[in-house]
């Protein structure tokens, strides 16, 4: 199957690191062997690089901890440097772990991990953090109706309204939804399928959207398994 001229039957390497950092390039179309039309989100996948790995026996857990994003030494602490410098790695501005729940780790540090984990077909969860709104109202933030225009009112038409009552208990309920930061937030969006995979650019491309601005750093996992009423 082939979707805008690329080919998305990749190999995978079985033994590499399942996840990957990447940056959200932003939203195109491609289509299938039908002709129809399939919005996607690209995403800069790798290459990443293994930077340490974590044990039970030395920390208590087992995961893998992967670097992206090169960029200039000056920019990073002296600490991360020799973070890095151990396993002669240039200079990553971000840092993620990827828990292993098996407790097996098939990586070692120093390898570079690219998008070709994955496979097309596959189901997977993406992490990243949502645009961010500023201080807005409540019709904004959680999709309250607005009041009537009618009876007389000339600045209450985007009002809240009441949030307590007057005797009892006389307070505000803590959680009552009210106006406040919006966005800014982390996101995952759930259980999407990888539609092209593209190795040789390391280029990632995801049916559907996901969160955050285009350039913004996002997280690529397997689907975790879902309960089915």
């Amino acid at each position: 199957m082939e979707y805008g001229g690329i080919s998305t039957p990749f190999g995978r390497n079985e033994k590499g690191m399942k996840g990957i950092i990447g940056r959200k390039v932003g939203m195109t179309q491609v289509f299938d062997n039908s002709g129809n039309a399939v919005p996607v989100t690209v995403i800069q996948a790798g290459p990443c690089y293994v930077t340490q790995v974590r044990t039970a026996d030395k920390d208590g857990y087992t995961a893998v901890q992967l670097g992206f994003g090169e960029t200039k030494p000056q920019r990073l602490t002296k600490g991360r440097l020799g973070h890095l410098k151990r396993n002669n790695l240039p200079a990553l501005k971000v840092l993620r772990e990827f828990r292993l729940k098996n407790g097996e780790v098939d990586v070692a540090e120093g390898q570079e991990v690219k998008c070709d984990v994955f496979i097309v077909g596959e189901r997977v969860d993406v992490i990243g953090t949502s645009k961010g709104r500023g201080f807005t109202g409540t019709i904004k933030r959680h999709g309250f109706n607005r009041q009537p225009k009618t009876h007389g009112q000339s600045d209450r038409e985007r009002a809240p309204g009441s949030v307590g009552a007057g005797s009892t208990p006389g307070r505000t309920y803590i959680g009552t939804r009210m106006s406040g930061r919006s966005g800014n937030e982390r996101v995952t969006s759930e259980n999407l399928e990888v539609i092209v995979i593209d190795s040789a650019r390391n280029l990632l491309a995801v049916r559907g959207s996901i969160p955050g601005t285009n350039g913004g750093i996002v997280v690529v996992k397997p689907a975790r398994p879902r309960r089915r009423k």
